[in-house]
């Protein structure tokens, strides 16, 4: 009898590449076969995240959704990732119908889980694995001309809002061979844009060379075939000249820099346990700029931290005003339990963090459509992600998948997914680009 496996993956990119190993291990088992549709699916796997409080509800909810169907088609619910890591006890006492829980170290044992969850069996299995296991087949969930690639996991940052170092423990780098590795099976694979993540890229290395070490992974995967080649989540304190001039030298290194700088103001980032200050991130902006001035910033802010006061909140807004940032996402503050901020006293009401969170955006929003404007007229390279609406719907090296803007395309000829062309833009519209391709 073959058994159809379904698979939902919830959360970051990074929990996108567990989801694609785990799926590669189903696909590797004759007994199974993977559904795209989960509503038809024997068994459904759900991938969670447990970041923040929001996206613990979406897993919460999709969980329950799914809990929903046991009373149809659906015999098994396996719950893996954050949340199955987290609050594994909580999820077998109070939504009894999953029937195993796997921890991010059990991942491993998920083919056998399954075959046991249809006898019948309730299984939990947990703990963090030493072992990265990255080294072994993905199916990519992506489409086929872009891919992630996580190059290290865990985190030593232990920032006091945070969970992470809790949940999948320290920072674990990969060797550069190992990575070379993959990166070769993906350029293989025909991807054109390669995308590296870690919870925090900048310290690549320090666990197993003693140094910073994404300068020297970068230049080896430089080499390689990729068109570009774009890596997320790198914290200001740790980007130096040896990185900027690395990125500077290599055409398909995209001067795309994601700098999770959270907040501006000095008492706030100490509470935060931040490495950096006001004066040091400025500073970091300046040298980058100096190095590539044409670069890609991109930040994430959290508002209503505890004890923020409205002239701390103030500062930030007008540090996002003057800001060379151009791309922001802001979030309210989640408090998180088993964290330090948790504990703090003056918690801020969430009405206020929405309003905060409001009002950064609409500053935002006028950042972004001055970026926009700054594009008329101009001729960009563009790579086509899909088509729809009449549209052919691509990214600018501005633009990373899920969570930038787009480029709106019109065409006189058929274009393909993966293609990378040169557009003229000729308007813009909510933070997105439209622009005409002539062949």
């Amino acid at each position: 009898m073959i058994i159809k496996v379904g698979m939902v993956s919830l959360g970051c990119p990074k929990n996108q590449i567990d989801a694609e190993h785990l799926l590669s291990d189903i696909s590797n088992n004759k007994h199974f076969k993977i559904v795209n549709n989960p509503d038809i699916a024997d068994v459904v796997v759900i991938n969670t995240c447990a970041f923040i409080e929001s996206a613990k509800q979406e897993a919460i909810d999709t969980i329950l959704e799914f809990a929903q169907k046991k009373e149809e088609n659906l015999k098994s619910i396996i719950v893996t990732g954050c949340l199955a890591q987290r609050y594994k006890n909580e999820i077998l006492e109070q939504i009894p119908e999953v029937d195993v829980v796997l921890g991010l170290g059990s991942n491993k044992n998920l083919a056998d889980a399954i075959i046991d969850s249809l006898q019948g069996k309730k299984i939990a299995q947990f703990g963090i694995s030493e072992s990265l296991c990255l080294d072994h087949d993905r199916i990519l969930t992506t489409p086929s001309h872009y891919a992630y690639l996580k190059i290290a996991e865990g985190c030593d940052n232990h920032c006091t809002y945070c969970a992470i170092p809790k949940i999948r423990g320290k920072y674990r780098s990969r060797t550069i061979e190992n990575i070379l590795k993959e990166a070769k099976w993906l350029e293989q694979k025909g991807v054109k844009e390669l995308i590296l993540v870690a919870q925090d890229t900048t310290y690549y290395g320090v666990d197993i060379y003693g140094k910073y070490a994404l300068s020297d992974l970068l230049k080896e995967i430089a080499k390689l075939n990729f068109k570009w080649i774009r890596f997320l989540y790198a914290y200001p304190e740790k980007i130096d000249e040896k990185l900027l001039t690395v990125i500077k030298e290599n055409d398909n290194i995209l001067p795309y820099l994601d700098l999770p700088i959270q907040h501006i103001n000095n008492d706030i980032l100490k509470k935060m346990n931040r490495k950096t200050t006001r004066e040091q991130i400025l500073d970091k902006i300046k040298l980058i700029k100096t190095i590539l001035p044409n670069s890609i910033l991109r930040t994430t802010l959290i508002v209503g931290f505890p004890g923020e006061t409205e002239n701390q909140f103030n500062e930030l807004v007008e540090f996002v005003k003057t800001s060379n940032f151009n791309r922001i996402g802001c979030f309210p503050y989640s408090q998180e339990e088993e964290t330090a901020a948790a504990l703090l006293p003056n918690q801020i009401s969430n009405e206020i963090k929405e309003q905060r969170v409001q009002t950064i955006m609409m500053e935002t929003e006028l950042l972004l459509e001055k970026y926009c404007q700054s594009m008329m007229n101009k001729n960009i390279e563009v790579i086509i992600d899909y088509f729809e609406d009449n549209y052919y719907i691509g990214r600018s090296i501005a633009d990373a998948p899920d969570i930038d803007c787009c480029v709106y395309i019109s065409s006189n000829c058929e274009l393909n997914s993966g293609d990378m062309i040169k557009v003229k833009i000729y308007k813009t519209e909510y933070g997105n680009l439209f622009g005409e391709y002539t062949e």
